[in-house]
């Protein structure tokens, strides 16, 4: 494996290539004084290509490659921790220049406690003894430690300053190119149509990782392969990428007419807001198949990923996520609880723009509260509550605020297209999904394409060219049933 191999991550490949040509030509870099790094840390969420960066380096540095797990160290026997840290850097001296890679390193490299209650903490050890083999009395040159992580912030500090890890470097989610980028590598792995468009699949999949595209490419081809196709076409991998989404469909689950429209009118508010919102990033699939614990979705593919987000974008955002639960109300005049995670998205939306981004005009730009999470989990431990009481009243009244502003929002957009609204449902109810261009012609007031499709129109006309055969009913098919990847409200 190469870095050739390796996609969307291009500020890590030149970081750790970088590392590669000190141990091709060190004398390029130590002419002048320089020293050769004696670490790299790899930091960044799980799926984003830490070791997959480090097997290129491997195959790229044409050195002596060492590979261990952070918890081979760990054994239930005092002192052989320590003992397998020594006997490593021992091979790596008969080796140099080498290469030593530690993967999830924080499962030796923990920070160490005060020692309050005695004992002997065998994990402490290995880590002093991995301390003293990268930069203690006696320095290890010409061994390079390259570790990954996805918890910097368990490390213990002496383990991350400069002279045992020189360079730390982030592994993020690839960006819109960058994951066009890996969706290529993986294709050129398998069998694919014409037809595939990388660039539509890297739009609609905002906050993939590499692993996750990685393995939507993998189910796209079994998916494929259960029909009986010669190649993975669009279709495949679309419904790939709302397996790995969302889970696969529930065909065992029968909805009443009733609970099938109440949920085509959801559907069809959210929709109906995201095309009649300035902001809102356009809509490209509508659908009521239920899959998941979803009987519905409405997806958006946004043009570009959206680094900041303005008070006007997540206000939009809140009447989008309204949307459901007002055209539940203008059509049926009864709610339901089928927009619980709407609202619940729409709760932490405004909370987030009160307590964080200061985007509340009575209280300013102020933060109230310190979050402390995980940081690359994405889990709040829990909140320092750092206001008064009157404070919490104003904050609980702003939020308010914001969430009924978007209703009233919502309910204005489907009570003034309320024609379109209902069109936009009957024709889920019929068809069960509608793509972005669909929603077009209706809201044009256009007539729908024949829901048969291109190819069962072609063969219809074949077989009506020869009348000496008797002509056969026409195919029954199923409605497309792909989605694609959900819009997450606080991507």
């Amino acid at each position: 494996m190469t870095f050739d191999d390796v996609a969307g991550i291009e500020e890590a490949k030149e970081e750790l290539r970088e590392i590669v040509e000190f141990l091709k030509d060190p004398q390029k870099f130590s002419r002048l004084g320089g020293k050769i790094p004696k670490g790299v840390l790899l930091i960044g969420p799980p799926g984003t290509g830490k070791t997959l960066l480090a097997k290129a380096i491997a195959g790229e540095a044409n050195v002596p490659f060492f590979s261990i797990s952070g918890s081979d160290f760990v054994e239930m026997f005092v002192g052989v921790g320590a003992s397998r840290v020594r006997d490593l850097f021992e091979q790596g001296k008969k080796h140099k220049p080498c290469l030593i890679f530690i993967d999830e390193i924080d499962a030796v490299g923990r920070q160490r406690f005060a020692g309050i209650g005695g004992g002997h903490d065998e994990r402490e050890q290995t880590l002093n003894q991995l301390l003293v083999e990268m930069d203690g009395f006696n320095a290890n040159e010409g061994v390079i430690l390259i570790a990954a992580t996805n918890r910097p912030d368990v490390l213990d500090p002496a383990l991350r300053r400069p002279g045992r890890f020189d360079r730390e470097v982030t592994v993020d989610y690839p960006d819109v190119v960058g994951r066009e980028k890996i969706i290529q590598i993986y294709l050129r792995k398998v069998r694919v149509d014409k037809s595939v468009d990388a660039k539509v699949l890297a739009r609609g999949t905002p906050g993939f990782s590499g692993a996750d595209l990685a393995n939507l490419v993998n189910e796209a081809a079994l998916l494929a392969a259960r029909r009986n196709k010669d190649s993975i076409a669009m279709a495949e991998l679309e419904e790939a990428k709302d397996r790995v989404m969302m889970g696969p469909e529930r065909r065992s689950l029968v909805l009443t007419d009733d609970d099938k429209r109440m949920t085509a009118y959801h559907e069809a508010g959210h929709a109906m807001c995201a095309k009649y919102l300035e902001h809102a990033d356009p809509v490209h699939k509508v659908s009521v198949i239920p899959r998941g614990r979803s009987l519905g979705a409405t997806f958006s593919l946004p043009e570009k990923d959206r680094r900041t987000r303005s008070r006007q974008y997540l206000k939009d955002m809140l009447a989008w996520a309204m949307g459901g639960r007002a055209a539940e109300e203008i059509t049926f005049g009864d709610i339901t609880d089928g927009a619980s995670d709407d609202i619940r998205k729409a709760t932490q939306i405004a909370h987030l723009m009160v307590c964080e981004f200061g985007m509340s005009e009575k209280l300013g730009p102020r933060v109230f509260g310190e979050a402390h999470g995980h940081v690359f989990l994405g889990r709040e431990l829990g909140r320092d509550r750092d206001y008064s009481d009157v404070t919490a009243t104003l904050i609980d009244e702003e939020v308010k605020a914001l969430i009924d502003e978007a209703y009233e929002r919502a309910m204005a957009i489907a009570t003034t297209h309320r024609n379109h609204l209902d069109a936009i449902a009957n024709a889920l109810i019929e068809r069960e999904t509608l793509d972005g261009e669909e929603l077009d012609l209706i809201i044009q007031g256009k007539p729908l394409p024949d829901i048969f499709g291109k190819e069962e129109t072609e063969k219809a006309a074949d077989k009506t060219e020869k009348p000496d055969k008797e002509p056969a009913a026409p195919p029954k098919r199923t409605p497309d049933l792909t989605l694609d990847s959900p819009k997450e409200l606080l991507t």
